[in-house]
């Protein structure tokens, strides 16, 4: 029996691969909602996007580095925590989005101004914090879940895997 459950779970190197597939896919649809769909990134999206390149390169890292155990369960910590800080900042779009109208924050300038007129650090600020723009639900993925609670899920899958990778016995 135990045999064979162990040829359905992929090979440390392989589940590396498959969470950079699945990070490149997601960025993809991000990148397909923005260009295609037409629908504008806030700030604390793009910082989730930074995120999940993150995890996705780190994971690509551990597949080429192919490291012996100890690495393995390094570069699968250092991605959960990836994972952890993007779903941080996907919580707190999805607190802002539940907000009541009257407590959401003002709305700023678009992105590419404030990269254009203000200091990094502002910039920085702005991206981390986000603002009334970050608010905005204008997409519900089958009419009940925004984009930051789907990018929320997709954290928790890949902490999932992540954690997986950390602690699975070879």
């Amino acid at each position: 029996m135990a045999n064979s459950l162990d040829a359905l779970i992929p090979r440390t190197r392989n589940l590396n691969l498959m969470i950079f597939l699945a990070c490149t896919s997601i960025i993809g649809v991000a990148l397909y909602m923005e260009h295609v769909m037409l629908l504008q990134p806030c700030g604390l999206c793009i910082t989730q996007r930074v995120f999940v390149i993150l995890v996705g390169l780190i994971c690509l890292a551990s597949a080429i580095h192919n490291p012996s155990e100890k690495g393995v369960k390094n570069y699968a910590l250092a991605a959960a925590a990836m994972c952890v800080a993007g779903g941080y900042f996907a919580g707190r779009q999805i607190w802002l989005q539940h907000l009541p109208a009257d407590l959401v924050p003002a709305c700023g300038p678009g992105l590419s101004y404030i990269m254009d007129n203000f200091p990094f650090m502002d910039m920085l600020n702005f991206l981390l914090k986000g603002d009334g723009n970050c608010a905005e639900v204008s997409w519900r993925f089958l009419g009940l879940l925004s984009i930051a609670e789907l990018s929320m899920l997709g954290f928790i899958g890949l902490i999932g895997l992540c954690l997986f990778q950390a602690f699975r016995r070879r």
